[in-house]
């Protein structure tokens, strides 16, 4: 096990400089540089000779490649360096606006679970019939829902015309995350849904739940009791992959709520061509889907001690 996490965390390494340059490429092809949006943001003019002393100061002026080096120099010290636009460390930019993107990640995970699981099973129990079609339905429309229509459809009924929770921003406490995290959880219990009902179904069918049904054992102390506990996993991957996604940041449902999280952070840094914030958002991506790869694998092994990691990544 310590085998397998050393050489994970090793091979996080390569995936983030190989990641990191070809951001850093990509962000650097815009006819459109960080001196201009600067010069648009501030909505004075800047003659071309304090453009020359600007980029000079904040290294544009020299080769993409060197200025990726000494960027990934300052990261391996500790400096990423400050925001082209505001001025202000992009560490500390960054780490203030975590704690909103958590915040809504919570909430929108437990909302999730709290809807797919108890749907999942009662279409899994209900199997062909009319309550398992009509939730199926649902799932598939939730699924199909684009979220930036989803959260205009909510703020619209919610917000405007029963005027019940805000249309934006994070003033009016736990109503605030209401909207946003509704918005994120209807497409993930739509796919949770539909992934847990096969689950369910695939382990009601094996024999030692035949078994139990035959001795008179309740088939709501089965579910609870085997059932779920043998879908874990299929639980467990479907949350990995949805907290990867939430921890960075799900820019549309944070941009459309003004949620001051890290999506939106890293949407106003691609357009106003913020290559520090950018590069730093980056790397957060990276490590958060490594991190969360690798702790899947091990929650994997604890739950079926038949996965052996070692072996498996020898293999």
């Amino acid at each position: 096990m310590k085998k397998f996490i050393i050489k994970r965390l090793v091979q996080l390494i390569p995936i983030i400089i190989g990641i990191t340059l070809l951001s850093f490429l990509l962000v650097n092809v815009s006819n459109t540089d960080a001196i201009d949006m600067l010069e648009a943001n501030r909505g004075t003019a800047i003659s071309e000779e304090q453009k020359n002393e600007l980029r000079e100061e904040l290294g544009l002026d020299q080769p993409v490649i060197v200025r990726y080096v000494v960027w990934l120099k300052g990261v391996i010290t500790g400096n990423m360096g400050n925001s082209y636009i505001s001025g202000k460390p992009v560490f500390a930019t960054f780490i203030s606006k975590l704690p909103a993107t958590i915040y809504l990640c919570v909430v929108s995970i437990l909302l999730t679970l709290i809807i797919s699981l108890p749907l999942g099973i009662i279409a899994a129990v209900n199997k062909n019939r009319c309550i398992d079609y009509i939730i199926r339905l649902l799932s598939f429309l939730g699924n199909s829902m684009p979220n930036f229509f989803a959260a205009i459809m909510l703020i619209y009924i919610f917000a405007l015309k029963l005027n019940l929770l805000p249309v934006m921003g994070m003033n009016a406490g736990i109503k605030s995350v209401i909207l946003p995290a509704v918005t994120l959880a209807i497409a993930m219990s739509s796919r949770y849904i539909r992934q847990i009902r096969t689950a369910v179904i695939n382990e009601l069918q094996k024999d030692y739940v035949q078994s139990a049904i035959a001795r008179g054992v309740g088939r709501l102390k089965i579910i609870t009791g085997s059932v779920l506990k043998s879908s874990l996993l299929t639980i467990i991957t479907l949350l990995a992959l949805s907290i990867g996604s939430l921890l960075g940041g799900t820019a549309i449902v944070e941009s459309i709520f003004m949620w001051d999280g890290v999506g939106k952070m890293a949407i106003d840094a691609i357009t106003m061509r913020d290559y520090p914030v950018i590069q730093a958002y980056v790397i957060w991506m990276a490590i958060i889907y490594v991190v969360i790869n690798l702790i899947t694998d091990i929650v994997y092994h604890y739950l079926n001690p038949r996965i052996r990691l070692g072996d498996c990544y020898e293999d």
